[in-house]
């Protein structure tokens, strides 16, 4: 009886647990995002903008913002160009990613907007974004995002801060804007800049410097690295990943995984294969799963690197995953240790000697 009743117990906390933790998902956004398309969509049935504009061309994009509850609530609202991350997934929202030099049109200086937005307890509220298409003509696709972000009470979140409550959990909705003066369509051009160690999440890896100076997205991508000591073809290191996405004028540092390896200082070699956009009539090809894919992009890049051996022993050193040698410091504490106890045998003999002398 005495079991059941624990069972029980057990139960109701589980129970307990998935229900607070269907309260929390519903009450992440205390507002809500609804894109309104304008005539000169694209595609009517996208839930982002996808416009298509005249040089010089201005248009009023709409966004209905609805609060639902009992309180007022402040949005931060921004706009920033589409950026690649380092897992190689476009990013559109607010980022410390650099601007790539190949971004001649920022679409954050395109469009005028209302920086925040009061949204009074139960209320509507249209927002609108006056986009203005950059005067020169072009073909590609101009991409950006725009985030909406509710501002955090301060009071509230100092109040948490002196509880020892730390933890800020921040949401925000981002809606893509994508601007085209045509829909003629441009190839993707891939270039291999510098490769080099660093970490990401205190791991070591090697970081190849990839940029798409066009003004198209690649899709579908699949990449694959190896990495071996100069001249020699054994590899070291080796990465495939695939399903990824490339934004248009952007660049980003592809990480190869050392699996918890120490970077060994010397002279290096890395081949990149990076096939992309899946088509049955592509012309390149790879095998997916045991079937054959047919990609209408294909680039092979090879570049020699060095590891630096002052780089190597900074990197390693905070490498969270590389077990440290103690090795050192077990004889240097042996040392001591021998150390200690022939002075505490030498001790010993002249107390005994002094006793000695005494006595006689």
């Amino acid at each position: 009886m005495k079991r059941k009743q624990i069972l029980f117990t057990i139960a109701l906390v589980i129970l307990s647990v998935f229900a607070s933790s269907k309260t929390i998902a519903a009450s992440e956004f205390n507002f809500a995002v609804t894109p309104i398309t304008p005539a000169n969509q694209i595609d009517k049935e996208k839930t982002y903008f996808d416009i298509q504009l005249e040089p010089n061309q201005q248009e009023k994009l709409n966004v209905n913002l609805r609060n639902d509850t009992d309180k007022e609530v402040k949005i931060d609202v921004s706009l920033n160009s589409a950026t690649t991350n380092s897992n190689v997934v476009v990013e559109y929202g607010k980022n410390e990613i650099k601007k790539d030099s190949s971004l001649t049109f920022n679409l954050e200086d395109y469009v005028d907007y209302p920086e925040t937005v009061t949204l009074k307890p139960h209320s509507n509220q249209t927002v609108t974004f006056q986009v203005t298409m950059p005067n020169e003509t072009f073909d590609g696709v101009l991409a950006s995002g725009i985030t909406f972000k509710e501002v955090q009470d301060e009071e509230k979140q100092k109040e948490k801060d002196e509880q020892g409550l730390s933890i800020k959990n921040e949401y925000s909705y981002v809606v893509a804007l994508l601007m085209r003066q045509n829909l003629n369509e441009v190839a993707p051009n891939l270039i291999l800049h510098e490769v080099e160690p660093g970490q990401i999440n205190a791991r070591n890896v090697i970081l190849a410097n990839i940029q798409n100076d066009q003004k198209t997205y690649i899709n579908q991508v699949s990449i694959q690295t190896e990495i071996t000591k100069k001249g020699r073809s054994e590899v070291l290191y080796r990465e495939d990943k695939e399903d990824l996405q490339i934004a248009p004028n952007s660049n980003f540092s592809f990480p190869t995984s050392l699996g918890g390896a120490a970077l060994e200082p010397g002279e290096y070699h890395l081949k990149m294969t990076v096939f992309g956009n899946e088509n049955e009539s592509g012309k390149f090809t790879r095998e997916k799963e045991n079937t054959t894919v047919n990609y209408t992009n294909h680039w092979e890049f090879e570049k020699d690197f060095t590891i630096a051996g002052d780089v190597a022993q900074k990197l390693n050193a905070k490498d969270v995953t590389i077990k440290k040698d103690n090795t050192k410091l077990y004889i240097l504490i042996g040392i001591i240790f021998l150390l200690l106890m022939l002075l505490l045998i030498l001790w010993l003999i002249w107390r005994k000697k002094k006793h000695e002398e005494e006595q006689t």
